[in-house]
Order: C-alpha cells, then structure tokens, then sequence
C-alpha cells in the first residue's frame, strides 16, 4: 500500500507528533523543537547512542527501539517521516493502512518554524553549516531572537536547532532529497527570502546521476527567491554565477579581491588565531573585522554571512563586527584534545575540494594550540561517503594533500556491495601521492591507523583527522593511546 498524496499535509493544530527516524541530528532537534512548544512526542528508530540518545531522553521524549506497526498506536495526530526512511518500512506501510496526515522533515520545519518568517538559506556544496551557524550566532548576539536549523551542532550552547520570537530564521540549505515520497532536495521547502550559494561541485552520487543534475538541483532553490529577495553568489563559480543568471531577485556577488560586490580584498592570519579579514561593501565602504576561522573558504563563508545579514536588514559594519564571537561548529576544524605534546583535530572534510582547503587552511593559518613551523601536519583521511567510497574522484584526491607532511589513509569501510572496479583504492592515492612528494600510507582499517599513528606522531605535530563519520572513535582512542605513551 503506498501512501496517499492527498494526506501529506498537516492538519490544523495537531497535539501529537510521531517521528520516524528520531534519532537522526535533524529530526532528534526538531523533536526537541516540537516538544518544548507543548506538543506530545514520540519517535522510533534503530537503537541509539549519546548524544542524540541523551538530547531525547533529557526532554522526556519517548523512543521506540526500532520500527515495528504497533508503535503508531495510539494513532498520532501526524507523523514526520525521516529522509532515512524507505517505502517498504514497515511503519510505512502502517502509516499507509491508518490514512493519517504525513509530512517530511523539511516541511515541518516550514510549516511550524519558519511560517513567514525572513528565512535567510545558506545552500552550497561546501560550507553550508559553517555559513548557517555563522548567521545564527550573529543573529543571536545581536539579540534579534533568531530561530536556526544548522547541520551541525554549535559549540555556543551546544544546540543546532532554535525556534525563537525574531523574524529572521537560518537554516541550512542541504541538497539531499527531501523524503522517498518526494525527491526533490530539501531546500526547496525552506521559503527563501535571502539564499547563498557558495559553490557547486559534483556530489551525492547515491542521488545525483551527473554534474547536470546537481545543477538542476540549484536551479530550484534560486527559482523559489522571490524578486523581492536576494541572492548571494559566490562571483569566482562559473557553475553559481550561471545559476544566478536565472534568478528573479537581486544578486549581489561575492569573492576574493576587487570586482565583486562584497570583495574580500585582505587575507591574514590573526595574532590572537584565526583570520583578519579586509572586506568592501557594495558602497566601497572598507570593513575591517576577524574571523576566529581559519582559511580562505572560512574567509568566504564569513563574507557571505555579512552579505545576506545585509541583506537581511543589518548594517554592514554591524554584521561584520558580530563575526569575530562566533564560536565554531563541531567537527569543523575541532581541536579535540591535546595529549603527548601533539594536537588531535576533527573536521567533516570528506570531498576532495573540503580536504584541499582544510588541509591548506590548518597549515597557514594554525589552530588554537598549534602555530605553523611548530611541528609537522600530519592528515588522516577516511573515504565514507557514498561518493568518496567510488572511484569518481580517485585522481582528484591526490591533489588535496600538498599542504600536509605525512598523510594516512584508510581503505573505504562498507564497500562490499560495490564491483571492485568501482571501489575508490587508497592503496593507489598512497602511491600517488608519493609521486608527488608526500609520505603517505594507505592501511585497512581503524585499528591499523591507531597503531600506526601512535608510533608516527612525534610532539609538536598537529593530526588532522578527516571523515564525514565517526571513524570508530578514532579521535578519542588516538588522545588516549597518546596519553599512555606520555606516562610510559
């Protein structure tokens, strides 16, 4: 039984909300959204782990282990059905047989959190959660009462969801299909009245076929500005500026150097850490402000946030001054301990384009606790994603690790179902990058990179870790594994 059209629509001051696929970062935030505005909710899916398990269980929302008909009893008002959720669940088919109101994720959040609100969508291939935390955390401490989605938690108040009174909403453009029900990418739901586009690169390719499907994808969100918004476009992107060249709203470019509406026309590493950064505003006004961020991605990230806070009604010296308190993102760029003299690093970085310019970033411009020429930067790489696990960009990795001195890699875990000549081979990148000058080894799994780690680092050196998962915990073990040597 399939589920009825008619029925995916909310119905009018539902009371009971059921969540398939709770444990998701979105939908565990937006159950706890939904909560605290008095509604009874509930959820299911596979069994959880901290911290999504603990954010549910601190606000009293209950969870059924795994999925199972007899869960959507009592009958909720309407259920939300997670993007991990496929047609033959058998909540589904539950679902189907019970006729009840159904909505996805990204249409909840429209209907009862963004409503008619200036939603400000940061969408891109890279740097769209940086980019949407920095809007959130400057509409925070501007004190303008912002609600926020971003795909990542938020070191300040270590939330990623907010509804808030204010009218300005900052949510995270993401491209990835909405629901089985509804393939289009999630942020066509998200009523943009200022967007970014900070890039467009090939990605996905467990849902997007080719490059020209992504492009379509993009096309979408910038059709559904209305005249009376704006689009910020990254000017240096050929693919974005030709997507913005369809758009019905303003458009105000941004990039590096003059020729640009916002023009980033300085660069530099900050005393303190992190970037000071030299912008000119549409009138030609120069705004001089920092970036507690490091590189020139970061340095565009910020640029587009002062843009579209702009845009959005803020002064831009205001908007520019409110970066140098954003507090960062989890697993961007997080320093997550300190142990034996060397520096153990998180980041999300998992597309060869986000590990070139992580990778060069760190080695310009440092971290907190570790200055370039102080020690060697050592990367550690683990292709997961369902794009990085294929061969489609075998040769393009070999060029995102110049900047760093010793790289260790991992093979691709989950790749059985994939034919051996489709499987990315970081046997071969180690060889590669080799050739071009880098020590590099590629090893089968975690535990082989822990032991090789641990006899590698040496005090002084920065460790990169790189992957989009949670690497068997490899940040954790790594710090401790350190700690023993330390002692020994």
């Amino acid at each position: 039984m399939k589920l009825d059209p008619a029925l995916n629509t909310s119905p009018p001051e539902p009371r009971s909300i059921y969540l398939m696929g709770i444990g998701g970062v979105a939908m565990g935030a937006l159950a706890g959204g939904l909560a605290a505005q008095g509604l009874a909710v509930r959820g299911s899916d596979r069994p959880l782990y901290p911290p999504m398990s603990t954010f549910l269980a601190e606000r009293g929302i209950p969870v059924a282990q795994g999925f199972d008909p007899a869960n959507l009893e009592p009958a909720p008002d309407v259920v939300i059905v997670g993007n991990v959720i496929r047609a033959d669940n058998p909540e589904v088919e539950r679902l189907a047989a019970m006729g009840l109101p159904y909505l996805s994720l990204p249409q909840a959040l429209a209907e009862w959190f963004i409503r008619d609100r200036l939603s400000l969508v940061a969408a891109g291939t890279h740097g769209k959660t940086t980019t949407t935390a920095l809007l959130a955390s400057a509409l925070l401490r501007a004190n303008l009462d912002p609600g926020f989605m971003v795909g990542g938690i938020m070191n300040e108040g270590g939330q990623n969801f907010r509804d808030g009174t204010g009218p300005h909403f900052a949510v995270e453009g993401d491209e990835y299909d909405t629901a089985f029900f509804d393939k289009r990418p999630k942020f066509v739901h998200y009523r943009p009245k200022v967007a970014i586009l900070s890039s467009l690169e090939f990605d996905h390719a467990d849902i997007y076929p080719d490059l020209e499907a992504v492009r379509a994808a993009f096309d979408l969100l910038v059709e559904r500005i209305p005249a009376e918004g704006t689009l910020v476009a990254w000017g240096e992107s050929d693919e974005v500026m030709a997507r913005a060249a369809g758009a019905a709203c303003g458009v105000r470019t941004y990039g590096v150097g003059p020729g640009w509406d916002w023009s980033l026309v300085g660069i530099e590493p900050a005393p303190g850490g992190g970037a000071a950064l030299r912008l000119k505003d549409p009138n030609g006004w120069e705004l001089n402000f920092t970036s507690p961020l490091a590189g020139e991605h970061n340095a565009l990230n910020a640029t587009a946030a002062v843009a579209a806070l702009s845009a959005a009604g803020l002064e831009p010296a205001q908007a520019a001054g409110l970066m140098a308190g954003f507090g960062g993102v989890r697993r961007r760029q997080q320093v997550r301990g300190t142990a034996g003299g060397v520096v153990v690093v998180d980041d999300f970085a998992h597309h060869p384009t986000a590990v070139r310019e992580t990778t060069k970033a760190v080695a310009r411009f440092g971290l907190p606790g570790w200055q370039p020429g102080q020690g060697r930067l050592v990367a550690v790489f683990e292709p997961r994603t369902n794009t990085s696990k294929t061969k489609r960009f075998q040769d393009e990795y070999a060029q995102a690790f110049d900047a760093a001195d010793v790289v260790l890699l991992r093979e691709p875990p989950g790749v059985d179902d994939l034919p051996m000549q489709e499987r990315f081979s970081s046997a071969r990148l180690a060889d590669d990058l080799t050739a071009r000058g880098v020590q590099a080894t590629a090893l089968p799994d975690s535990d082989a990179l822990l032991t090789a780690l641990s006899e590698e680092l040496v005090p002084g050196d920065l460790c990169l870790v790189m992957s989009n998962g949670g690497f068997d915990n490899l940040h954790q073990r790594l710090l401790e594994a350190l700690q023993t040597r330390e002692r020994a």
